[in-house]
């Protein structure tokens, strides 16, 4: 059935990897890659397919972003966004930067800047420096920084130039969003449009800071759950992606927990390991995994842990990009066949 589906999407739906996703019904969980730091600052569109190599600003900062993440090994997340009309200022960049606090947070802290165009290099140079434990001129830059900690960000990712799906479907949701929900907010929620952070087949896709959980498939209907989380949480199940937080494994589990304990789950620190797991190759994903996941409530006076098995329940056939002669590949998908609460 599965295989009869996706011939029809090739044959009538203009290619877009994340139809064939969604069709075949790929599980999105565990997708959302795993982030101690993310970086974001404003570029003007248009952004082509390489703009990380291609503007000048950008590219002047690769050589300590590679050594940062290769040499350092730190879990940073590059992203750009748009400058927005409201927002923005002209002669100005903005860069959000979002840091893990502890080991068991529940939300990214923020910093916020708004520096003059030709300081941004400087700036973002001084926080990698910071990063690298090296001398550093940060505090110059204070006289720039923003009070927005209360601002909820939500990134679309609208990048068509990286995947076509990306452009089809981000696009209306973030216009739909940014009309819509920001101007409701009374100040609480910005949108943005982003550059490329990983799973077009997932598109649209949507990165909540600061909270850090990463969404796909995204629907019209589900926009005032996700937004004001004013309903029952089973309704976003199939669309979460998982908390930045967390690896592959430990955001699969994390997302049992989240369905049993409810929103207030969102509030509780918590950090995860894998005990065990067993691997075929280094290419290939495990098909089992035994996670911990630890928490406590944000006052303290309760904490413990959950132990869980996350399987391999089966696979589905999908497309990790859009292409008129669409390549198709088995992707292995889980369950937690056992999770208990173990004090």
């Amino acid at each position: 059935m599965q295989t009869q589906h996706t011939h029809e999407l090739l044959t009538t739906d203009c290619h877009f990897c994340s139809l064939v996703s969604k069709a075949n019904g790929e599980d999105p969980i565990g997708t959302a890659g795993t982030y101690d730091h993310w970086l974001i600052m404003e570029i003007p569109q248009p952004w082509p397919q390489e703009i990380f190599q291609e503007n000048p600003t950008i590219k002047s900062l690769m050589g300590l972003f590679q050594e940062l993440i290769f040499k350092h090994g730190v879990k940073l997340k590059p992203m750009l966004i748009a400058p927005d009309r409201e927002y923005s200022h002209p002669g100005s960049t903005r860069l959000l930067y979002y840091y893990r606090p502890a080991n068991l947070f529940s939300q990214f802290e923020k910093q916020e800047f708004v520096v003059p165009e030709n300081e941004a290099a400087a700036l973002v140079t001084a926080i990698f420096k910071q990063l690298m434990q090296q001398p550093n001129d940060l505090s110059k830059f204070q006289q720039y920084q923003q009070q927005t900690s209360h601002i909820r960000e939500l990134m679309v990712c609208t990048h068509a130039q990286v995947d076509l799906a990306c452009g089809r479907f981000g696009t209306p949701l973030y216009r739909r969003l940014r009309k819509e929900y920001a101007p409701a907010s009374n100040g609480k929620l910005r949108v943005w449009q982003t550059t490329h952070f990983g799973g077009h087949q997932f598109a649209p896709t949507l990165t909540d800071l600061p909270q850090g959980c990463l969404w796909g498939h995204l629907e019209p209907d589900v926009l005032d759950l996700l937004v004001n989380r004013n309903g029952s949480i089973s309704g976003l199940r199939q669309f979460y992606r998982g908390w930045a937080g967390l690896t592959k494994f430990e955001q699969i589990v994390e997302r049992e927990i989240w369905m049993q304990v409810g929103w207030t789950w969102l509030d509780y620190l918590k950090a995860g390991e894998v005990l065990a797991q067993q691997k075929v190759s280094e290419e290939d994903d495990a098909n089992w995994a035994e996670v911990r996941i630890d928490y406590t409530v944000p006052d303290g006076s309760v904490s413990g842990a959950y132990e869980a098995r996350v399987e391999v329940c089966g696979e589905v056939m999908s497309a990790l990009n859009s292409a008129k002669e669409m390549e198709l590949e088995a992707v292995k998908q889980y369950h937690v066949s056992r999770l208990v609460k173990v004090e």
